[in-house]
């Protein structure tokens, strides 16, 4: 049987063997694999679904470890605190990507640009969360 605390240990493991299915999709093989805009654009809408649920699941390790961390202390302040900046980032990375989007709209590579710098900054963000559980 799997102990509660070992968990944490799982899903890491889990994600890194997942992984090259991300590794084969990513943003430079999009663009120079498809030949034109809307097939590039469908290919990083692909990128983009996978790598939040990539996030979304780092979040909820996280958050895991956080409540456990309370449920030990008494004290919550981590764990409201991490969600906040979870939310905070969220708006960050829409706020980044949109004056991207902006600056270049309405040119054909407007909505290209913006899922770029989606999925960049999203994998940034995993890698950080990736790199507290080591």
């Amino acid at each position: 049987m799997i102990k509660k605390t070992h968990i944490k240990y799982f899903l890491p493991l889990s994600l890194v063997l997942s992984s090259p299915v991300l590794a084969k999709n990513t943003i430079e093989m999009c663009e120079m694999n498809m030949t034109t805009t809307p097939e590039v654009s469908k290919c990083l809408d692909g990128i983009k679904l996978d790598i939040d649920r990539e996030l979304q699941t780092w979040v909820n390790n996280q958050s895991f470890i956080l409540e456990e961390l309370s449920a030990n202390t008494g004290r919550r302040a981590a764990l409201n605190m991490f969600k906040r900046s979870q939310r905070n980032f969220i708006s960050y990375r829409e706020n980044n990507c949109r004056w991207q989007y902006l600056s270049i709209s309405p040119g054909t590579g407007a909505a290209a640009a913006f899922k770029k710098c989606y999925i960049t900054l999203t994998q940034d963000r995993i890698n950080e969360l990736t790199n507290l559980n080591k």
